[in-house]
């Protein structure tokens, strides 16, 4: 059979197996496995655990339980409602400073968390309630959420991030510091949504109660004495304290993120041992659970995906497609376009890992052969994916705020994402037009690239 045939066979048996509702790192799995049995030497089947554990040996990838745990430590405490609570009794004098407050909060714990299901998870059990609480709509109020919670992907510490600079090989560091400056751009452009959102809001409920209705619950004040403002900070200034000396030991070459990594996670455990008095085994059982359930799932992912991706690249799948689309010899602009369609398209279906793993064999060489910064084009990649976390059919995000606040109808915490999709696309072109906003830091601190 071509490789044409083989490819596409290929493809359609992943869909099948995938459609038939078999978890994704088994189905992956499956088909290499069945693949191999089918095109490579029968020998290769021996030699499966020690693909999987070769692809899997690498040092950068040792971070990703590390962070996890990181995550963990703090997600199952209360820093991420008394982060929120800290941040909704500063802004509360700003028109929407409540859902400005969680947006920050979102883009706060993400940058601690690492992760976007814990993001929403840890802020939405406490902002959903209080922003409904005080009139917002719960499709306003989950959209806000949901979409904060995808800046895990984005800010530093980024599992994401760690899965694409092994995949391309790639500076971990630079990337991070790359995702910083667009990862400030989604932040201002949701906080500036949620303002002009609550604007509109504000209005029609002081409208309904000028006409004689009830008094809207948007239109009540929260008051916070600046003695209350200060007392809130005690918890929340050692987080913010650790989030900055693991990203400068990160960055400052102190440490290799695999060091940072463990280190950021014996600081959280320690600092919710010393604030929450977290630190009895019963008390670490659901911490060390959620990390090991995490991580276990991740890993057979990307274990899994790896091995995918390898047996695609042995069967000359990759190549050829990579060659082929050189081949059609699209401007730059398009071939861009293309590929990021396709990510689209994927995040139908796949979680961001699965979409990096295995199409990064594909994409990368025709774009470094359009001379696009790969750094640069992983920040817009996650971007993309980011988008797929709050838009069905997979929208990991939607289920996970559907757990918090069951109360709000599917369809309204769809249509309340759908602006920052929006907004999200809206960033992108921003990136395309301004890359500087991505790669000014990186070539700042770390100098220029000269790998581009």
């Amino acid at each position: 059979m071509s490789v044409f045939g083989i490819g596409l066979a290929y493809g359609i048996a992943t869909l099948v197996i995938m459609f038939s509702g078999m978890p994704i790192a088994f189905a992956l799995g499956a088909v290499a496995v069945v693949f191999m049995g089918i095109y490579m030497p029968s020998a290769s089947l021996d030699t499966v655990t020690q693909n999987v554990y070769e692809e899997m040996a690498s040092i950068t990838l040792l971070s990703i339980p590390l962070f996890i745990l990181k995550g963990a430590a703090i997600g199952k405490s209360r820093a991420g409602q008394d982060l929120y609570s800290a941040l909704h009794a500063w802004l509360h004098r700003v028109p929407g400073g409540l859902g400005v407050a969680n947006v920050f909060a979102c883009a706060l714990f993400a940058a601690m968390a690492g992760s976007s299901p814990a993001t929403c998870s840890a802020i939405g059990s406490a902002g959903i309630p209080e922003m409904r609480k005080r009139g917002y709509s719960g499709g306003f109020a989950a959209g806000i959420i949901a979409a904060g919670g995808t800046l895990g992907i984005l800010l530093p510490p980024s599992i994401t991030m760690i899965l694409f600079a092994v995949a391309a090989e790639k500076s971990l560091g630079r990337l991070f510091l790359a995702g910083i400056g667009p990862g400030l751009l989604l932040v201002t452009l949701f906080g500036t949504y949620a303002v002009i959102r609550f604007r509109r809001e504000y209005k029609a409920a002081e409208a309904i109660y000028k006409n004689g209705g009830p008094e809207a619950a948007i239109l009540t004040r929260d008051e916070y004495t600046l003695a209350e403002r200060f007392s809130l900070l005690p918890r929340v200034i050692p987080f913010v304290l650790l989030l900055t000396g693991v990203m400068i030991a990160l960055y400052g070459g102190y440490a290799t993120p695999s060091e940072t990594a463990g280190l950021g996670g014996l600081l959280a455990l320690a600092l919710i041992a010393a604030i929450y008095s977290v630190w009895r085994p019963t008390d670490l059982a659901p911490i060390m659970k959620s990390t090991i359930r995490e991580s276990t799932m991740l890993m057979m992912i990307i274990g899994m995906s790896l091995l995918y991706s390898y047996v695609m690249s042995y069967l000359h799948i990759s190549q050829s497609v990579a060659e082929a689309i050189v081949a059609m010899h699209l401007p730059r602009w398009e071939l861009l376009f293309a590929i990021l369609v396709m990510v689209v398209v994927l995040g139908f279906f796949l979680p961001p890992v699965s979409i990096i793993l295995m199409t990064a064999p594909i994409i990368l060489p025709p774009l470094r052969a359009a001379n696009f910064d790969i750094i640069w084009f992983g920040v817009v990649m996650t971007i993309v994916m980011e988008m797929g976390l709050i838009h069905p059919p997979v929208g990991l995000n939607i289920f996970v705020i559907r757990n918090v606040a069951p109360d709000i109808p599917l369809r309204d915490v769809i249509w309340g994402t759908l602006p920052f999709v929006l907004l999200m696309m809206l960033a992108v072109l921003l990136l395309c037009f301004v890359p500087g906003i991505s790669t000014w830091l990186p070539d700042l601190v770390m100098g220029p690239d000269g790998s581009r």
